[in-house]
């Protein structure tokens, strides 16, 4: 039987039928500020629940790669909770899909091990068992400590701390100091994981170098059946530095109150201790590491009520406002900063352990408490502030803006060959180019000053006696 074939298509008839190509995106990654949530828990029945207390914001990218992202994820969320009792952490991860989009996929866990190191618990159970079993940690811990006295400022308590209900004989500051034995490293060691999280730009302390003190802020708490807990409020990092011939100087490099107890007065109480200690212990004087806006701002906040109560200090301000009270001040061609005596700077700092660029801080602020808002003086006051800021942003020459180096012909070294000129204004092709800069410039000194003001008003309405 013969076998039937069709005959072949006509390849004029038929267009010819091309093959797709098809590319798979690239992954673009995940923000792992988007699918991470680290909550802070202090019992095992606010794990998973709703009203968790969610660390928010804090940025999680410099753990990630090179770019800040998660690659290899589809439908990614992430869960850590970290124990307020232990300081151990825990951590669920889920997911609908994973696959390589181009890029690899990141090793989530050995990325939550840089986050949360040693603190990670990999099993639930035993994580959920740490609220049991370790509810005497920071009890036992601090129990070597030095407790620490609280002095409210000029034996009267001030506003913050009389209006803080949960300071009393129930908190408590303990002093402690690495090295030694090892039992505050260790301590500092579980902290480190919420220090990188939520304190900017840190680094853990060195835990074998003697001069770390920690100073911690306990509260004693009970639980339903009666037994005594240490709960761990929030601490501070100080380091002592020696200072010829026979003196030591103290700066804060960390301090942090854990968020669940943040804006109750709890880090004001914190810095009053530490400068109790600056006094108690006859150091040159007390300062901090880079502080952040608020911490500066509560900083002078506690140092300038420190210092309306000096009467050195007040003297030299009513001197000043007298000054400013003759009027005129901003006609002049020449404004005086109208410093403080040094003398006074440094009563000031033999008194407080208030460094001299504090003062100065500080100074600013005493004197607006001093005048009348309503009187024609404040004017010269502000001409004095705006141009105490443009000093210390331009110097004391700022003409140079204008100047510029050109390149001439020279049978020298090219490097060694070139004319200072100095442009005048609309005289050449970038003119308008000098005068813009010129303009942004003066935009953001004007900037400057206005912030300055406005802090500087702002801590004055919380100090002022009136």
């Amino acid at each position: 039987m013969a076998q039937k074939h069709n005959a072949a298509p006509d390849p004029a008839a038929e267009p010819k039928k091309r093959r797709r190509v098809g590319f798979s995106g690239i992954d673009a990654g995940v923000d792992p500020n988007g699918c991470i949530k680290v909550y802070l828990v202090s019992r095992e029945e606010e794990m998973g629940v709703p009203d968790s207390f969610c660390l928010d914001p804090v940025d999680l990218s410099h753990f990630f790669e090179e770019d800040g992202k998660i690659y290899g994820y589809q439908g990614l969320n992430i869960s850590v909770w970290v124990s307020c009792v232990s300081f151990h952490a825990y951590a669920e991860i889920a997911f609908e899909s994973k696959s390589d989009g181009g890029k690899g996929i990141t090793d989530l866990n050995t990325a939550l091990k840089d986050m949360f190191g040693e603190t990670l618990v990999e099993n639930k159970d035993d994580f959920l068992q740490t609220f049991s079993k370790e509810t005497q940690f920071i009890r036992s811990a601090v129990s070597a400590g030095e407790i620490l006295e609280h002095k409210y400022c000029d034996g009267h308590v001030n506003d913050s701390i009389s209006n803080l209900k949960a300071v009393s004989s129930d908190v408590k500051v303990v002093r402690m100091l690495m090295g030694g034995d090892m039992t505050a490293g260790h301590l500092y060691s579980r902290l480190v994981p919420l220090v990188l999280l939520l304190v900017d730009g840190s680094n853990p302390i060195d835990v074998t170098d003697s001069s770390w003190e920690l100073y911690l802020l306990i509260h004693k708490t009970s639980d339903q059946q009666g037994n005594f807990q240490d709960r761990l409020l929030g601490f501070a990092a100080v380091y002592r530095f020696y200072r010829y011939p026979d003196s030591s100087r103290l700066r804060l490099g960390q301090i942090l109150v854990l968020p669940l107890y943040q804006r109750k007065g709890y880090g004001r109480y914190l810095l009053e201790v530490l400068n109790n200690v600056a006094i108690a212990d006859g150091v040159y004087d007390f300062t901090i590491e880079e502080p952040v806006d608020n911490l500066q701002h509560l900083r002078t906040c506690i140092d300038v009520k420190r210092l309306l109560s000096f009467d050195k200090v007040q003297q030299a301000v009513n001197s000043t406002v007298s000054q400013l009270k003759q009027g005129k001040l901003s006609k002049k061609t020449y404004i005086p900063r109208l410093l403080p005596p040094p003398s006074v700077v440094e009563d000031a700092r033999k008194r407080f352990k208030i460094n001299k660029k504090q003062f100065l801080q500080c100074w600013e602020i005493l004197v607006y408490v001093g005048l009348d808002p309503a009187d024609k003086s404040i004017q010269d006051y502000f001409s004095v502030i705006s141009n105490r800021v443009r000093a210390d942003i331009l110097g004391k020459d700022s003409e140079t803006a204008g100047k510029k180096v050109i390149e001439v012909p020279s049978d020298f070294d090219p490097e060694m060959s070139f004319v200072m000129h100095r442009a005048q204004a609309g005289g050449e092709a970038n003119g308008i180019q000098v005068e813009d800069n010129q303009n942004k410039q003066e935009e953001q000194l004007q900037q400057l000053i206005d912030e300055r003001l406005k802090d500087i008003k702002l801590i004055a309405q919380k100090v002022s006696r009136k």
